[in-house]
Parts: C-alpha cells; structure tokens; sequence
C-alpha cells in the first residue's frame, strides 16, 4: 500500500502561457525524416484520426513528430495538449523524442498512462467525488486481503468465492465502467455483486482507491460535473492516444467524454495486433473509430521498417484470414531475405534440441549477438523443455516477464513436498509446506517446533511427532497436523514401491495444493495448473525420485549467466512492442495454438484473437523465422498425439520452406477440419488436442466426468451463475446458463449446487 503525496499547482498555473518559447525549429527539417503516410498524420492536425500502424511502421515517430508540429506550429501550448500511453516508460520516451525536437517549449504537457492522468485530475477534484487530500491507493495485495476480511465478517464461503476471483470480478467490473450499483443488474452471482458494493464502501470509509477506480471515478466525476467537463474539454485542444487497439471500455468512455468538445483527436494502433482480449481490451473500440466520429479520417503506415518482404508476406496471409479487421498490407522497406522455416518435430525434446543446435550455429558463425534471438511460447510450461536443453547445451538464456521453470512458487513448492517426503529431516521444505494450502497452522505453532527440535537436535517433523504424542497442540491446528505428518509418511513409503511420477502426482491432489489453484480462479492460477501438470510429465524422463532431485539441484544452482550473450524466451503476449534478428515460434499444434481454452470460450471471437497473436508473433521478426510443432507433446502426464496447427495452412506456400523431420505431416494436415466456431462451444473439426484434465481422464464422450459431474447436473460458475450441463466430452462441459446463454468450460472451473 502506498500514498501519492504529489504536490500539484492550482489549476491557473497551467493555463500561463509562455513568455517566450524556450527553443523552435526554425525550419520544417524533423518533417523531412518521414514518409508520405508518416508526414501526412503528422500534418493533418484538426479533426478526429485514427493512424493504422502496422508493425515496425514508426508509430511512437509518428506521435511524438506529430506533437512537436503542433507545438512548431503553435497551435496550441503544451498544457493544451493530452497524451496518453499504457506505460510510464512509454510515456518517458515520448517526453524524451519531443524535447529533442522543440526543447523545453514542451513543458506542460499532460502525457502519461491513463491511471496517472486521471490521478491528477482526481486529486483537483478530491471534495466531489467523496474523498479527502492524500487518499490512498491500494495494490492487488490489498485488494485481495480487504476481499478477505469482507469474505469473513459476512460469512461468505470463500470456497466458492476466493479472493482472488472476487477481485478479478471487481476489477473486470471497473473496466468495463460498472459501479457498484449498476453491477446489481448483471449476470455475476450475487455474492459478487454484494461483495462490490461492501468493498465499494470500504475504500470510502478508508479513503482510498484501487486501480481501477481511478479511471470510474474519473468517469463519474466528469458525468456528474458539467461545468468541470467542460473545463477539461475546452483545455485539452488536441488528444492523442497511443495503442488505442488496447483500450477497455472504461478508457474509452474517458475519451469520448473529453473529446466531445472539439474532436481534435488523434488514436494511433493496430487492429491486428489486439490481443489483450482477457484482460479486458476491446477491438470494437478501435473498430468503431469512424462511426465515433464521422468526419474522421483513417491514414495507414504500411512501410514496415524492421522485417524482411517473406515475413511480411506469412504475416499479411495469416491475418487475412480474419473477418473482424479494418485491413492493411505492410510493405517490407528492406531486402529480400530467406523463406519462412516451418518445421515438424517428433516431440518437445526435439523441437528445443534442433533450436539450441540453429542458436549454436548462430553462435559459432556470429551471425548476430545472442540477444537477437526469441524464442517465443503461447504458454509458461513450454518454457521447461527449453530450458533443460539449453543447460545442457551450455546455452545462456534467459526467461523474460517470468521465473525459469524450477524457480516459480508453485514448483517449488511441490518439490519441498517431493524433497520432504524422501527426507524428513529437510526443515527447510517442511517449513516452506507446513501450512500450505492453509490448513489452520499458525506462525506460532510453527515457531514452537522450531524451538523444540533445536532445543533436542531433531528434525521438525520428528519434533511434532512428539509434540503430538505429548498432546502440546489441541483442536484443528493438532488434526491438520497429523494429517500432514501422516501424509508424508504415506508418500514416502510410496516411493520405495510405486512409480515416483505416480506418488508426486497422489501429493499434489491428496495435499490439496492442486485444488487451491483450481479453487481460486484466475488466470495466473490456470497457469500455475498448467506448471504443476508438466512437472508431472517432466517426472517420467527420469529412472527414480533421486535421479530428478539430483537434477532440479544442478539445474537450480548450475546456471550461468551472461547477459549479453543470452536467449530470449517469452510468451507471445510478452513479446508485443519487442524485435529480434531471429525468432523461433514454437507449439503450433490443435488445442495449444489456436489456444482450445480461448476458442471453447469465445469462439469465434477467441479464434481471431489467437490470429492477431500469431500476427504479433511473427512480426517479431527481422531476418529469421521459424515456426515449429511437434506431432507428440508429453503433457497432463501422457503423450498426446497433435494436428498441426490450422494456422500453418493459412501461411503461403510461396514463402515458407517446410521441413518434415519425420513425422506424417501431409497426413495429419489432410485430416483436419475446421468447421466455423459458433459462441462459446467447442470448434476446430476433429482432433485430439491437450486437455487440463485429472488423473487418467480421457476425451470420449462420458455420462459421468472424472469429478462426478452429470448429464443435466445444476451447477454453479463464478462468473456466469447457475446452470445446467446439457453435454459432456471429457473435461469439456457444456453449460446452459440461466442468465449467461450456453458456454463450454472446463469443469475444473465449475462447482457443484448443493
């Protein structure tokens, strides 16, 4: 938690004028460094325009040039003038670029990220919206530990409604501008909904904020104060707005409330790159830019500066393919390069084993620095095939926007679980587990095993064996911990005489640590599942439990790093805004990329955004591009046979070079099918795609799912209520809702009524 104190000047020091400006060009010589459609964005100063900026067409050139003319050309003063981006180092580097330009003539511009912008606006204003000087605002941590103590005062399970989910609600409320009291005539349940109202109270009692209300508040002070909108509309002159593809629908409505006074507004982004669908971006936005203002006018930058014409060509096929696009075609300003590489694979080791043998010939060649090169994953746990061979490759690397595989909390954790149940004496890892999940241990519970086997030199574990025996711990605290000691003695005898991936597996679930993930319901839980499944699967390349400890050991504390020799390994969607000499896409294979979680979901919708990804990702790069999928992935513990992905046979022939490296790949390419997505249910044709499933689960059609579920069964969703199964096909359960229409999810994700 922390409190902005920031000191701002009375709103009459900003409408000042300059005595003099502090420097000008004294020429048009910044205008001569652009192209036509660069200089003519720049140029076209009044009225509403929205810039389509294709990738590595110089769009941050384009805004900052264009702030620096109006300025030149002195059509307004700094102050006048509103940018806003999505982060503080874009920000800074457009401040940066103007100043270059017109010196300190550029002081006083409002720029920055939404959330500061109306902060500031906020802190004027503090009286009439309910607040008072220095109010706080809050983090998600505390977001979360409110929701908590709110979950207990009104005796809510928290069960069913995890903190963590709660937030996420909350927040998803926010960005689409619902307050409290408007969320009461929507579809969440409503424990949700009551909790936001509490929470909404709360703040207020607390005099504070969280992120999103900086935006609703903002909105709401502005709807409820004509006079001060109208002073806002008439200050800001010019409006210019970075990434416009990215906007919610809160940061939407903000713009159109301030630009309703003249329409001098200019959006530059990219349709086809909108992929932030899931955190609450909306395409209509950029989408319905011209129907927002009907005189405006569209100018597309389409001379892209960073990547060869074949790359250009692969990523203007693929995204044709979507219907939900205002179009563009990049012209590549450089010379012709080398086909595209798609390349089929036996499996995850061989696709990270013929990678690290190109990023070793690219080494030894010195064809560029190792930094130029990305390898790019549409989720977390691919990360983990890589990274072992890259150790053993002697390959420097590293993950960006994540923890290597071995170091992230919920691996760690499982293995103290592993490390404890071999060796009871490993305090550190029964100090690491003991209460997690919670079970009711406390700090100080804790603190006396300590003190009691230091006192007589034995393991903790052997210490709460005895405290337990002697009757020092009473209740629940006492039963848990039984339990667990209990537990551990069972998973370690385990070991001796059943598979070792087999007993890591039994922990995860009979601990409970799986299900709290399942349980909480966000995103990153998700992605944590999806970790803890590949370390099962990781488990069975190795002979014995010691074998794989012996190893995590030497993959841990064995790594060298050199950071400017190192590679690049991300997400797809961590890589937006970054370029690099070579890039390896990898994982294009039914299910995983298109993600089935998004297009059973969204549908169509979820389909095209999964396009714009693959868009994003191959517009990565300058000069080499690889795109590779494997005919067999070793996940959820099993081999599952893959379809290459269907975004592969929208590439043109013309530009890629296919290497086949065994695998039948002109058989499975003959038989997919894609059939159009309709809704939310399940598309993409017949394929077996990589389900999250428990234990053993198949994909046939059942009568009963692997966690009890029915045919016509009621049940309960976070997010969209009660409803009723109407179909089953493994894990995938379809669900007629009662107020959100038919949905497929995955039934790790919904409860049980009664």
């Amino acid at each position: 938690m922390y409190s902005d104190t920031e000191e701002l000047p009375p709103l009459s020091a900003y409408d000042l004028p300059y005595d003099a400006p502090d420097k000008l060009p004294e020429d048009l010589s910044y205008l001569q460094k652009l192209n036509d459609s660069q200089r003519q964005a720049v140029e076209h100063i009044d009225g509403a325009l929205l810039v389509l900026a294709g990738a590595g067409t110089g769009k941050t050139t384009v805004l900052t040039t264009r702030i620096a003319h109006i300025l030149n050309q002195q059509k307004a003063f700094a102050n006048n003038i509103l940018a806003v981006t999505f982060t503080n180092k874009a920000a800074r580097e457009m401040e940066q670029r103007i100043a270059g330009i017109v010196g300190g003539v550029s002081a006083g511009l409002w720029l920055g990220t939404f959330h500061s912008i109306c902060l500031k606006i906020i802190r004027r204003h503090t009286e009439l919206v309910g607040l008072k000087p220095y109010f706080t605002i809050i983090n998600q941590d505390d977001q979360v530990r409110l929701v908590k103590q709110i979950l207990k005062e009104n005796h809510i399970d928290d069960k069913r409604f995890p903190a963590k989910a709660v937030v996420a609600s909350i927040n998803s409320f926010k960005d689409k501008a619902i307050t409290a009291a408007k969320a009461q005539n929507e579809s969440a349940a409503m424990e949700t909904k009551k909790i936001y109202e509490i929470y909404q109270n709360r703040l207020l009692s607390l005099n504070a904020v969280d992120f999103g209300d900086l935006l609703l508040t903002c909105i709401n002070l502005l709807n409820r104060n004509s006079d001060i909108l109208e002073m806002y509309q008439n200050r800001f002159k010019y409006i210019l707005v970075d990434e416009y593809q990215d906007t919610n629908i809160a940061q939407y409505m903000w713009l159109r409330l301030l630009a309703e006074g003249n329409s001098n507004i200019c959006c530059v982004g990219d349709d086809d790159q909108s992929i932030y669908g899931w955190r609450g971006a909306e395409i209509e936005n950029i989408l319905r830019f011209e129907k927002d203002f009907p005189n405006a006018t569209t100018i597309r930058l389409e001379n892209n500066y960073r990547s060869t014409p074949e790359i250009l060509a692969v990523a203007d096929s693929l995204i044709n393919n979507n219907k939900n696009r205002l179009g563009k075609s990049l012209k590549s300003q450089i010379e012709k390069g080398n086909k595209v590489n798609v390349v089929s694979l036996w499996d995850e080791r061989a696709e990270a084993s013929f990678i690290g043998n190109i990023i070793e010939d690219i080494s030894l060649t010195k064809r560029h620095p190792m930094n130029e090169t990305a390898i790019l994953v549409r989720a977390g746990f691919q990360t983990r095939a890589f990274e072992e061979c890259f150790i053993s490759m002697g390959i420097s690397y590293r993950v960006i926007g994540g923890l290597r595989f071995y170091e992230r909390m919920e691996i760690r954790d499982a293995i103290a679980y592993i490390r404890l149940s071999v060796n009871p004496s490993d305090d550190l890892s029964f100090e690491r587990i003991i209460n997690t999940p919670k079970r009711g241990i406390g700090a100080a519970t804790v603190g006396k095993i300590r003190i009691f086997a230091r006192e007589n030199s034995i393991s903790m574990t052997k210490a709460a064996d005895i405290m337990l025996e002697q009757k020092i711990f009473k209740g629940k605290g006492a039963t848990a911990l039984t339990n667990l000691l209990n537990s551990l003695k069972l998973w370690g005898a385990q070991m001796v005489d059943k598979p070792h991936f087999e007993v890591v597996d039994n922990i995860i679930h009979e601990s409970g640590y799986l299900e709290m993930y399942r349980q909480e319901k966000t995103a990153e839980a998700e992605g944590r599942v999806e970790n803890l499944r590949e370390l099962i699967g990781a488990l069975k390349e190795f002979e014995n439990i010691e074998q794989f400890l012996e190893h995590v050991s030497l993959v841990v504390d064995g790594v060298e790093v050199d950071e400017e020799n190192m590679v690049n390994i991300m997400t797809m969607h961590g890589a937006k805004g970054l370029e690099f000499e070579t890039v390896f896409l990898t994982g294009w294979e039914e299910g995983l990329f298109p993600s089935q979680k998004s297009m059973d979901e969204k549908g169509e919708t979820g389909l095209e955004e999964e396009r714009r990804l693959a868009y994003v990702g191959i517009t990565r790069a300058k000069r080499n591009l690889f795109i590779t999928f494997v005919s067999s992935r070793f996940q959820y513990g099993q081999y599952i046979s893959n379809l290459p992905s269907r975004f592969i046979d929208e590439l043109p022939q013309e530009y890629i070079e296919i290497t086949n490296t065994g695998t039948n790949y002109g058989n499975q390419r003959k038989r997919r099918s894609s059939p159009p997505l309709e809704g939310g249910a399940r598309g993409g044709g017949q394929y077996n795609t990589p389900n999250p499933l428990p234990k053993g689960e198949g994909t046939a059609s059942v009568q009963k799912s692997a966690r009890g579920f029915e045919m016509s069964e009621r049940i309960f969703h976070q997010k969209f209520g009660y409803g009723r199964i109407i179909n089953m096909s493994g894990s995938h359960m379809k669900i007629a809702f009662e107020k959100s229409g038919i949905k497929t999810l995955l039934e790790d994700y919904i409860e049980k009524v009664g």
